[in-house]
């Protein structure tokens, strides 16, 4: 599912227009984007819940080559889906 079918099924199930649902998903994205870079945790009972990890430096390597390289150490976004979620998929 893309952003755009996403929006339409937002906008038929929650009777909205196609515009007010768009609106809702930016707001949504745009808020979540916000609270984790300033390091907070989004959390959505039984959806899940959003957070940001500490990733430590590492080497690798070149799969083409093979060559050793040197990974730096970033934040990475991490997701952990809710039970409710999660029973939905089963």
């Amino acid at each position: 599912m893309n952003k755009a079918e996403l929006i339409d099924a937002i906008a038929a199930d929650a009777r909205l227009t196609k515009a007010d649902a768009k609106k809702a998903l930016d707001a949504f994205v745009c808020t979540t984007s916000k609270a984790l870079k300033k390091g907070d945790r989004v959390a959505l009972v039984g959806f899940g819940s959003f957070s940001v990890a500490k990733r430590a430096a590492r080497t690798g390597r070149n799969p083409q080559t093979g060559k050793e390289i040197k990974i730096a150490a970033k934040k990475v976004v991490k997701f952990k889906p809710g039970s409710d979620l999660s029973g939905a998929v089963k």
